[in-house]
């Protein structure tokens, strides 16, 4: 290694175990474990808890400092920012301002996917469409078409699934209007991986 290498390695060790993971949450789109915060800052599990601890209580305003308007929260075994509950009107109305009025292809695409299989993992849905579906996915929830239903009890994955908007968007009641998935395919090899991929 360089010595600029190892000079900017010994940096990143030396900063503050709150700073490092910081940079991890602000970047994290599932709750992250404290193992896998451990793991990604190359520190110690009760050290990373203790950050984590310290962390929380800086976002709420109870160590001295004034309240964020995000949160560090735990949800499904794992940690990751949000946004605070009182702000949901504020956050919905900037990105609905931001947004395109049209989905992109591949969004429209992730969104089939979802209401055909929910509740479904994003890591299935990335199998189903062989590509990666992350920030797509985040589109999707920024604009209200889909939510976040629960954790895969084997894997702590989150689910999706559609929500009412996507039935008024779509002027249906039901999913069940939705039509057969079958005929829409190109052939047998498609349908046996739509059926065995989110299985």
């Amino acid at each position: 290694m360089t010595d600029d290498v190892i000079e900017a390695a010994e940096q990143i060790e030396m900063a503050p175990l709150t700073e490092r993971l910081e940079a991890i949450l602000v970047i994290a789109d599932e709750p992250l474990s404290l193992v896998m915060l451990a793991t990604a800052t190359s520190a110690p599990v009760p050290a990373v808890r203790q950050a984590v601890e310290t962390l929380v209580e800086d976002y709420d305003g109870t160590s001295g400092g004034p309240r964020r308007g995000f949160e560090l929260r735990e949800v499904g075994g794992g940690w990751r920012l949000y946004a605070r509950a009182e702000h949901d009107g504020l956050v919905t109305d900037f990105v609905n301002t931001q947004a395109p009025s049209r989905l992109s292809q591949a969004a429209l695409e992730t969104l089939a996917v979802i209401a055909y299989k929910q509740p479904v993992s994003r890591g299935q849905v990335a199998s189903i469409r062989a590509v990666n579906v992350d920030s797509v996915v985040r589109t999707l929830l920024a604009r209200g078409l889909v939510t976040e239903v629960g954790t895969d009890a084997e894997t702590g994955a989150i689910l999706y699934g559609t929500t009412d908007a996507l039935l008024v968007n779509l002027g249906i009641n039901s999913l069940d209007e939705l039509p057969h998935i079958s005929p829409l395919l190109d052939g047998p090899d498609d349908t046996d991986v739509f059926e065995a991929a989110a299985r």
